[in-house]
Order: C-alpha cells, then sequence, then structure tokens
C-alpha cells in the first residue's frame, strides 16, 4: 500500500488523534505549498515520522510526473497550432 494510502487510512480511522492531527495538517501544508513547523514533524511516533518521509517520495515522485503530462500537453498544444497555420 502506498504511504498517501496509508495516511488517508490513518486519518480516517481516527481523526482526532494527534497523530493525525499532524499528518493531515503535514498534507495540507504540502498541498498548498504552505509553511509547516518541522519542529511539529519531531511529535510523530516514528512509524508515522516514516510515513512522512515516505509522503514526500511520494508527493515528488507526483509532482514529476505531473509537470511532465503539463509538459506533453503543451508541446501537443503547439504541434497543433503549427499544423494550422501551415494549413
Amino acid at each position: 500500500m502506498n504511504a498517501i494510502k496509508k495516511a488517508r487510512k490513518l486519518i480516517q480511522s481516527d481523526p482526532d488523534s494527534d497523530q493525525a492531527q499532524l499528518l493531515a495538517q503535514f498534507v495540507l501544508a504540502l498541498e498548498s505549498e504552505a509553511m509547516l513547523n518541522v519542529a511539529d514533524l519531531y511529535r510523530l511516533d516514528i512509524k508515522n515520522f516514516e510515513l512522512v518521509i515516505d509522503i514526500l517520495k511520494e508527493w515528488r515522485l507526483d509532482r514529476y510526473y505531473l509537470g511532465k503530462a503539463k509538459l506533453f500537453d503543451v508541446s501537443l498544444q503547439s504541434k497543433e497550432l503549427m499544423s494550422r497555420k501551415r494549413s
């Protein structure tokens, strides 16, 4: 199971726990590109701290693929535009 899915299940299973709240704050900060106090992450138990590290790895990889998809889309649009100009 991937880290993002594990975090979702943990947050859903006990949304009021400190661990779930910290994970949720972390995910929201990632998504909004907001500041997050790294010291807060040290309040996570080791298992959930490692989960945060895994989420970061997956998040970075997903962003890379999203950037690649956007590049492909722009390239395709450019090709279509050039085809129209030649016609």
